[in-house]
């Protein structure tokens, strides 16, 4: 059961990150990162395909290995925190535009503390 649940989650991580791939805002790679995750515990024939993807599978391996984030990543991560932040408070009402915030600075500063490669 936990295999097939393992399995279900790669999929949907695979499909999210495929259909991110296309979409700006969606991420691509966190998903890929999961997807590889549910695979090493399901399937791990899928889980090294996914780790010899000619496009994905170097920034897969290097944030297995050493949790590495390219600078470029990190910066497009930021300019889409700040169209957030800017959304939340076009959008939002006044106590609720402050969540967008909140949690562009707490991800952001995680993610700006994960090192480059």
């Amino acid at each position: 059961m936990r295999r097939t649940l393992y399995l279900t989650g790669g999929l949907v991580a695979v499909a999210l990150g495929a259909v991110g791939a296309f979409l700006p805002l969606l991420p691509t790679v966190p998903f890929l990162i999961l997807a590889a995750f549910c695979f090493a515990r399901s399937n791990p024939a899928w889980e090294a395909r996914l780790l010899n993807h000619p496009r994905y599978g170097a920034t897969l391996r290097q944030w297995r290995e050493k949790g590495v984030v390219s600078r470029t990543a990190k910066l497009a991560a930021s300019g889409a925190f700040a169209m957030s932040i800017v959304l939340g408070f076009l959008m939002l009402a006044w106590p609720l535009s402050l969540i967008p915030l909140g949690v562009a600075l707490v991800c952001g500063s995680w993610l700006w503390m994960r090192p480059e490669g």
